[in-house]
């Protein structure tokens, strides 16, 4: 392999983890107002295996052979013309809007990036794009209060595990619906757990002080905006989902997710609470390009505790 040339993720046709193939590829050339970065980690995430099934066809189709990721923490290694912001050796967060971040470098704009602050580590850097801009958007779109309690479905998952801090941090009361494995992890983080399985809706309403839920955030799907509007009786303005496109059209809930808070800005503020060590990013694990079906076959047993991350 040449200087010219690098490794990355692509596939041919949509299908299971056996199509994700690790290929030499040009390696790209930084455009203007683009940066070239080498990346050190590169989260996953499950709405890239969705697109790779070809279950999100009819909303965003792939053109073959498709790169794949949007996560992204590296090194600047190449500015393009008209770049002031970032110099070569800054250390970086950002985002790729084009699926090719897993790759060992990938240009992105100028405006998708943010320095990394020195405390935040690269695998916490690199898993915290789309966990992080989702969590954020979906607390924001619910509207909490001091004086609420919302549940999260999902709590304990990459996106689940930022979504319970960042509700916290409003200082709502957060339910957490998870497996019992769980429930030390989101008690030691604030929430409160509570396990999913039958009769969720009364032990939600047990588990809240008010003997109430006020909002809902879905991020597991399969059921729960129902649970929350029909069971729970809450206002379909306080429930967001980012999964369950269905259930929207239904019952009319929000979906808000990454793309509503998909910025540098946001990106440097969660960075910042990182840093602070007011935001834990959980690694649930990290592997080397190579290995990159397996890291999707761990993420789709949906039972990961935080972010699954890829390292080139």
């Amino acid at each position: 392999m040449t200087e010219t040339t690098m490794k990355a993720v692509q596939f041919d046709a949509y299908g299971d983890v056996d199509v994700l193939e690790v290929r030499d590829v040009p390696r790209p050339v930084p455009a203007d107002d683009e940066v070239l970065v080498q990346v050190k980690a590169a989260g996953i995430n499950p709405g890239e295996a969705m697109i790779r099934r070809g279950f999100l066809d009819s909303q965003w189709p792939a053109t073959f052979p498709s790169g794949e990721g949007s996560d992204l923490a590296g090194v600047v290694a190449e500015v393009g013309a008209g770049v002031r912001t970032f110099a070569v050796g800054d250390d970086v967060i950002g985002f790729s809007d084009r699926r090719s971040s897993h790759a060992e470098f990938v240009a992105v704009p100028a405006q998708q990036l943010t320095h990394k602050p020195e405390r935040v580590t690269w695998e916490e850097a690199g898993g915290l794009y789309v966990a992080g801009s989702t969590a954020y958007a979906a607390v924001r779109s619910v509207n909490l209060g001091a004086s609420d309690v919302v549940a999260v479905a999902g709590a304990a998952g990459g996106v689940g595990t930022i979504t319970v801090q960042l509700a916290k941090r409003t200082g709502a009361t957060v339910l957490g619906i998870a497996g019992p494995s769980n429930d030390e992890w989101l008690s030691a983080h604030g929430a409160t757990p509570v396990n999913y399985g039958d009769d969720l809706a009364s032990r939600l309403r047990a588990a809240s002080p008010t003997g109430r839920v006020d909002a809902f955030i879905d991020l597991f799907g399969g059921g729960y905006v129902a649970l929350a509007v029909e069971q729970l009786d809450i206002a379909p303005e306080r429930v967001d989902t980012v999964i369950d496109f269905e259930a929207v059209e239904k019952f009319g809930v929000k979906l808000e997710g990454s793309a509503a808070a998909s910025t540098a800005d946001v990106m440097a503020e969660l960075a910042a609470l990182i840093a602070a060590g007011d935001l834990e990013v959980p690694i649930a694990g990290v592997y080397p390009l190579a290995r990159v079906r397996d890291a999707y076959r761990a993420l789709e047993e949906r039972h990961t505790r935080g972010k699954l991350v890829l390292a080139p």
